[in-house]
């Protein structure tokens, strides 16, 4: 009964996996990757085998479980399709995730900040990420990668045979690779469902910004003797009766006759007045400054 049921999920993984185009390889293909190709297509695109890639996702889930602290275990992808995916199977794994360009140095510059010494990394792309995969070699670290059939292999310890630049592609390897890792940790049940969605670890496009013109702009009516009155979003304001003005609103100024008006009367002169300057017991005036008359 159980290897029914296994077979069954093997069967509904790799209809999963052709849905979301993972055997769907290059039109290059690396010599040492040879061993995972079906066939190759009349225009010239490789196609994976995806048996051997579900074994390779059940030799990789067993090497995580062997881990005892899932801390331990750091998931990278500097390609901006896998960092979602990269997040999201830390949270339900428990690894680490280091979503975005790798900082050289951290797994061999011990002075550095983030420095950190993993038992496993786990990488999308081992073209782009081929830093970390040189760092790790040279701190004996195990290395599991989604490798494409162009990817080179060099430092690469468990190859798993899959698209890796589809946004479908590395989103479903990841969620299937965590649903693995949780089913032999015993989590979830063999048999049993996983409630997480597949979707949750596709990559978004990010939302634009909202334009400018939703907001609400203020129109005016004109209400002939009344005045102007404010339209604030689809809803008019109260129309003042005769005599009264709007709250908020300034009061028309009535328009100046220039005709009649009186010029503003001329600055009184100023008068010399004597200061008077107090020395001791005697007072002295002081003459007014020059110009003063």
């Amino acid at each position: 009964m159980e290897s029914a049921r296994g077979l069954s999920q093997r069967e509904q993984d790799i209809q999963m996996m052709l849905a979301a185009d993972v055997h769907l390889g290059t039109k290059n293909c690396d010599f040492q990757m040879e061993r995972y190709i079906h066939k190759r297509r009349s225009d010239g695109i490789y196609i994976i085998n995806l048996g051997k890639t579900w074994e390779k996702l059940q030799m990789a889930a067993r090497v995580i479980v062997a881990i005892e602290d899932p801390r331990d275990i750091i998931v990278q992808s500097a390609r901006p399709y896998g960092q979602r995916a990269v997040l999201k199977f830390a949270q339900y794994t428990g690894a680490q995730a280091i979503a975005g360009r790798h900082t050289p140095g951290t797994f061999t510059n011990q002075l550095q900040t983030s420095f950190c010494e993993p038992r496993l990394l786990i990488l999308t792309d081992p073209r782009t990420d081929h830093q970390p995969i040189k760092e790790a070699a040279l701190g004996n670290i195990p290395t599991i990668a989604f490798c494409d059939t162009d990817s080179p292999m060099r430092y690469v310890d468990i190859a798993i045979p899959a698209n890796n630049k589809g946004r479908h592609s590395i989103g479903c390897l990841y969620w299937m690779l965590a649903r693995m890792v949780l089913q032999m940790r015993g989590t979830i049940r063999s048999g049993q469902k996983w409630d997480v969605m597949v979707d949750l670890f596709f990559f978004r496009e990010p939302e634009e910004p909202k334009e400018t013109d939703e907001e609400e702009a203020v129109v005016t009516a004109d209400y002939g003797d009344y005045g102007s009155v404010p339209l604030i979003g689809d809803q008019w304001a109260a129309a003042p009766l005769p005599g009264e003005t709007l709250a908020g609103s300034v009061p028309p100024v009535a328009e100046a006759d220039w005709t009649t008006a009186q010029a503003p009367p001329a600055a009184a002169p100023v008068a010399a007045a004597a200061a008077t300057i107090s020395d001791g017991w005697e007072e002295v005036t002081a003459p007014p400054p020059a110009g003063w008359q």
